[in-house]
C-alpha cells in the first residue's frame, strides 16, 4: 500500500468536524481498481460513496464510462458530469416511476438502465414509458444470498425476464447480481462464495438462452467481491465495486487483501478536556456514520490508543493516556468506519493536494433529488 502524506499546513479554512479529501489518494485507489479490473471497460463502479461530480470527472478521465448509483440524485449527478451509460441499482416503486420517465425525457442520450425483482412495477413501468413514448433497459435483480432484495433464480425469475422481454417501453437488459452477504475476511473463501454466486446466474442466463432471450450484461460484486469477480472471464460481466474509490477502515480490516487508502478523512478539533484521561472532539454523529458500532465508527492515526467512550449529535469522547498534552483547539484526522453515509453528511469536501487546502468539492447527490 502506498505511504501519503496527510499533512495540512494551514487548517483555517476547515470548519469542523470537516469532511477532507485528498484526490493524490482517490487517484492512487482508482488506479488499483483499474488494476484489478484488467481492463477498465470492465468498470461500473458505485457512487454512493463519494457522490461527487469532480470524483466522476476523474473517474471518466481514467476511461471508466459506465457508473452506477443508488438514487436519482445520484443519476443526475452522474449524468450532469457527463456520464452516458448510468444503472440505478434500485427497484422502482411509486413515484420514482414517473421519475424514471422525467430522466429519460431529461438525457435521452443517457443509456439509463434500472432494476427489477417483480410483475407489478414492471408493469407499471412499461405502462409509463409506453405512454411517455420511452423506453428503458430493465434488469433482472437476482437474490444471491442476502435476501434484501432479487429474485430468487428458478421458474418465477425466468417468468419475470420474460414479461421484461415482452413489455413495451421496456428492454431486458441483464441481471443485476449484488452478493452484500460475502464478507468472508479469507480471499479463498470469498472467491468460492463468489463463484457460487456466480453460477446462479450462469445457469440462469443458459435457461434463459434456451428459450431465445438474450443476457447482454451481468453487473455483479460488491467492495470486497470484486477482486474475486475480476477474476471470472466472460464478456458479460461488469465490475461494480462500491467503497475502493475512497475505502474506509472497516472495509479494510474486513478485507486486508484489498490495496486502497481511505482518501477522504475527517478534521476535528478538541473542545473540552473533560477528565485526566479524556478529551472531547466536535465530531458527532452528524458527521460520520453511526451504523457501525461505537468502538469501530472512528479511527484516529495520530491517536492510536483513542477509544471512543460516548458520542451524540455533535460530541465524541475519546479515552486516551495522551489527553494532557491536548488543549481546547487542537486538530485531528479521523477515519470513517463507513464512509458511504459519512459523505452524505456533509454538505461540500475540503479538496487537499500538497499539503494545502485547494478548494472545496460538492457533495451533490447527498440529497434524495437534484431537480428529477
Amino acid at each position: 500500500m502506498p505511504a501519503f502524506d496527510f499533512t495540512i499546513r494551514d487548517t483555517s479554512r476547515i470548519i469542523s468536524p470537516g469532511l477532507v479529501v485528498f484526490p493524490e489518494v482517490v487517484k492512487s485507489n482508482l488506479a488499483e481498481m483499474i488494476r484489478t479490473a484488467g481492463d477498465v471497460t470492465r468498470l461500473r463502479p458505485h457512487c454512493k460513496t463519494h457522490k461527487m461530480a469532480e470524483v466522476t470527472e476523474i473517474q471518466m478521465q481514467l476511461g471508466i464510462t459506465r457508473h452506477k448509483c443508488a438514487t436519482f440524485a445520484e443519476a443526475e449527478m452522474l449524468a450532469t458530469a457527463g456520464v452516458t451509460d448510468i444503472l440505478l441499482a434500485y427497484n422502482l416503486v411509486g413515484p420514482n416511476i414517473q421519475r424514471a420517465v422525467q430522466f429519460r425525457s431529461t438525457y435521452p442520450d443517457v443509456t439509463f438502465i434500472v432494476t427489477a425483482d417483480h410483475s407489478s412495477p414492471v408493469q407499471q413501468l412499461s405502462a409509463a414509458m409506453t405512454a411517455a413514448d420511452c423506453t428503458i433497459d430493465v434488469l433482472l435483480d437476482i437474490d444471491s444470498g442476502q435476501h434484501r432484495t432479487g429474485i430468487a433464480t428458478g421458474d418465477a425469475a425466468i417468468e419475470l425476464y420474460q414479461q421484461i422481454a415482452d413489455s413495451s417501453g421496456l428492454n431486458a437488459a441483464g441481471f443485476h447480481l449484488y452478493d452484500g452477504q460475502n464478507h468472508q475476511t479469507d480471499l479463498a473463501l470469498r472467491t468460492t462464495a463468489v463463484q457460487q454466486c456466480w453460477q446462479i446466474a450462469a445457469d440462469l442466463r443458459d435457461q434463459l438462452s434456451t428459450n431465445g432471450l438474450a443476457v447482454p450484461r451481468i453487473v455483479a460484486g460488491g467492495t470486497g467481491s470484486f477482486p474475486a469477480y475480476a477474476d471470472i472471464d466472460d464478456d458479460a460481466l461488469e465490475l461494480s465495486p462500491g467503497t475502493n474509490t475512497f475505502f474506509d477502515n472497516n472495509y479494510g480490516n474486513m478485507f486486508p487483501d484489498l490495496n486502497y487508502t481511505p482518501a477522504a478523512r475527517i478534521l476535528t478539533r478538541v473542545i473540552s478536556l473533560p477528565t485526566a484521561d479524556s478529551i472531547t472532539v466536535d465530531l458527532g454523529y452528524k458527521a460520520c456514520a453511526s451504523d457501525p458500532p461505537l468502538e469501530k465508527r472512528l479511527i484516529f492515526p495520530d491517536l492510536p490508543d483513542a477509544i471512543p467512550t460516548l458520542q451524540n449529535e455533535e460530541h465524541l469522547v475519546l479515552q486516551t493516556s495522551a489527553a494532557e498534552r491536548f488543549s481546547p483547539g487542537d486538530e485531528l484526522l479521523a477515519i470513517p468506519g463507513h464512509i458511504c453515509p459519512t459523505s452524505a453528511l456533509h454538505r461540500a469536501a475540503f479538496i487537499v493536494e500538497d499539503q494545502e487546502v485547494v478548494g472545496t468539492w460538492n457533495i451533490a447527490s447527498r440529497d434524495r433529488w437534484i431537480t428529477i
